[in-house]
Formats: C-alpha cells, structure tokens, sequence
C-alpha cells in the first residue's frame, strides 16, 4: 500500500518461484492460518500474490535472468509440474544444465494438464512462465516417457544427477459393481482430455464430453470440483456430486481451533455454478454409490446411492457403515472418479530399482530427498503423497539445494 511493487514482488520471489501459479490454484492453508483470521476475515494472501506478480510482468520487472557462469554439470528432472518446474528453475541458477522430461505434449505437468484452463489460463499464465524458463536455458523434452522411450538406466549414465517429480498420479478405484462399464472414467483422464481438446482448438471434440449428459462427481476436493466446473461449461444436463463425509459446519467447530485449516461448509467456484443453473448445490453428503447399472450396450445408465454414517470398528477407527434402507437411483451418463490418488505410478520406480516407504512413495528423507540410489533424488507428491501446490514448490526447491550441495559440495540456494 505504500507503493513499493517492485521490492515485494522481490520479497515474494525469494521464497516462490510461481505466485502467479500459488495465488490462484492454491486452497490457501496460509488465510487460514492467519493471526487476523481469529475474530475477522482472514487477509486474502493469494490476492496480494497475484496482484504483485501480475504488476511484475506489466511493468516488465519479471524477465529471464541466465545464469552468469554454468557449472557444467548437468541434471535431468523427470515431471515438469510444479515440484519439477521449481527444482529446474533453481538448478539453473545455480549455473547447473538443466533437461526437464515430460511424458506429455505439453511442458507444465498438473499446471497443463491436470488444473481446467478457466482456473489457470495455460497460454496467458502457464506458457508465460514456461517461455521465461526457456530463455533462462532450461530445455524442455516432451514426449517423453522414462521406461518407454526413454531407457531410466541411460540417465543415470548421461546425467550427473536425476530428479524424480513425477507426482502420485495413481489414482483411487471405486470397488463397485459395474465399474467396468462405458461412461465411467476417472477425473484426471476427464480433466487432460477435456484441456487437451480446448488447447487443440477442438473443444468438442474430447472423448469424454458431459454436453447434455446427466454427471455425477464421485469425491468432494479441489479435483471434483474442477469437474463439476468442466461438466457445467460442457452443458451437463444434471449434476450430482457425492461426498462421503458429513457436511461441514457453517464455523469452526470447538476440535477445529485456530490455526488449524478451518473444516467449514463453503461453496467453490464449481458448486457456485451448480447452484445457480440448477437451485442447489449439487453435494449430497455421507453418500456413495452401492452400483453403477448399465444398458443392453454396456453404457451407463444410472447409479444406485447409499447413505452411509461413521462408526468405530474394533480397533477404534472409524469406518463408513451403510444405512439399511436408504438407496437412491440417480440417472448417469457420466460418472467421474475423484477420490483421490493411492501414490506414483510404479513403472519408473521400477526401472530404477527405487526403494518405496509403506505408503509406496519414493523413500526420501524430507530436507535430503537422497533415495536409495546414488545421484538420484526425489520431492514433491511422489515423496511425500497427494498434497499442495505449495509444497511441491517448496521441495522442488529444497531438492534443487541438496542436488547442487551433492555436484560441488556446497550451495548457495537457499
């Protein structure tokens, strides 16, 4: 408010490579967090991130800043999502030859890919960003799958250091009768498809269109709602959104205190669409589907939905116990899997004979990221599971740190 723009946006760089990735994609722990938060609105921090950089780059203060020496050395990142753009970004400033792989057509991971381009426009923003790293001297290989076209033992050979930001892209199934018909896809296939057909210039054209077809959204996260966001562009005829917990409190319960992530009822940009076109908001709480019934075809026609309620088992945990009498039939053309993702898919770690926690993530210590092979290094979701975007920037700086502290035997990043 003092109108010092440019010593922010450097302030805010010092620690963030992307805030105009974090300040609009990012659910925000830090507002909820926030000391002002105990008795007020919380102060909007993803605002402030996206006003400071999106005034960068039209004052042109964000400009790509080559290293002044190359050490050379060279590193190969596998995954150029957030964990692997930030680990490239800094390995590069630190004068390291940087090669990213994407196993994609596009560069840009989750940010491409796995985020709907109303939420994260991929060529104002995404691209944007890509091209900087570009002139920065970061070369980008797509197409590129480690395992397939790619020998992962040649990398080890040809590069002085590997990183592995691949993600945990295996998602969760549905253990359902009837799983196996047509029309019932998992979210993230929905989500790349439908994104890959708005970049191609052939929005019509995904495999999996919801235009005038009745959807229902298994799983109540950011992923769902992305779905219920792309369904409702699409022209979806119905929506149903089926959310297994309870629904939350419209204020913090007495166990939800300050400054843990507020758990209260709220409605997102997708559930705000819903509600406006169809009455409601489309989430139907401690629900789950029993069976999903098809046509002579194979196609799906509808889903039959349980209430369901939490009881303890023997062992004290909780567990989801279906309520007699409480089916539904919901009429469904497309059923979309969002609940979740079980850890990294397994192929890579393979080929690299890469020891696994018991979560089946890449073992790595968090602040080393040193796995069980030598020279090879890992962060983000495939280290530490599912999690935020601000984490992924996070480790992929952290892993970019201990990387070159391994090259030349100290670092200077911070």
């Amino acid at each position: 408010y003092r109108g010092l723009w440019q010593e922010a946006l450097v302030r805010l760089h010092q620690t963030n490579n992307f805030p105009e990735f974090t300040g609009r994609v990012c659910p925000a722990p830090c507002e909820g967090s926030c000391v002002l938060g105990i008795n007020s609105p919380p102060v909007t921090i993803k605002n402030i991130e996206v006003a400071i950089i999106e005034r960068g780059f039209e004052e042109g203060w964000v400009v790509a800043e080559p290293p002044r020496v190359r050490t050379g050395k060279k590193v190969v990142v596998i995954g150029s999502g957030p964990a692997g753009l930030a680990a490239a970004a800094q390995l590069n400033r630190a004068g390291h030859l940087v090669t990213v792989l994407e196993r994609d057509d596009r560069p840009g991971g989750l940010l491409t890919y796995g985020i709907p381009n109303m939420k994260l426009d991929k060529r104002g923003i995404v691209e944007r960003r890509l091209r900087l790293l570009e002139q920065e001297g970061i070369k980008f290989i797509c197409n590129a799958t480690v395992g397939e076209n790619v020998e992962a033992q040649l990398l080890l050979k040809d590069f002085d250091a590997t990183v592995i930001c691949t993600g945990a892209t295996q998602p969760r199934d549905l253990q359902a009768e009837g799983r196996e018909l047509k029309g019932v896809h998992f979210a993230m296939d929905y989500l790349t498809a439908s994104t890959k057909a708005l970049l191609d210039g052939k929005p019509d054209g995904a495999p999996m269109h919801a235009r005038g077809k009745n959807v229902v959204v298994l799983g109540g996260g950011d992923t769902g709602t992305d779905c219920v966001g792309t369904a409702m562009r699409q022209g979806c005829r119905t929506l149903v959104q089926l959310e297994i917990m309870p629904k939350p409190p419209m204020d913090r319960a007495e166990d939800n205190p300050w400054p843990e992530w507020p758990k209260v009822y709220k409605l997102d940009y997708g559930q705000e669409e819903a509600a406006a076109a169809f009455g409601q908001d489309p989430r139907a709480y401690l629900a789950t589907v029993k069976k999903i019934v098809g046509d002579a075809a194979g196609s799906v026609t509808s889903i039959i939905t349980v209430e369901i309620g939490w009881e303890k088992n023997g062992a004290g945990q909780f567990v989801p116990k279906e309520k007699a009498g409480s089916e539904k039939t919901v009429p469904a053309d497309l059923v979309l899997l969002a609940m979740g993702f079980t850890g990294p898919e397994e192929s890579l770690l393979k080929d690299l004979s890469l020891e696994r926690d018991a979560r089946s993530n890449v073992k790595a210590e968090h602040e080393q990221y040193t796995t069980s092979v030598k020279g090879v290094f890992a962060a983000g979701d495939c280290r530490r599971g599912q999690s935020l975007i601000v984490w992924a920037i996070n480790e992929g700086r952290g892993v970019a740190r201990e990387v070159d502290r391994y090259l030349m035997g100290s670092t200077q990043l911070p």
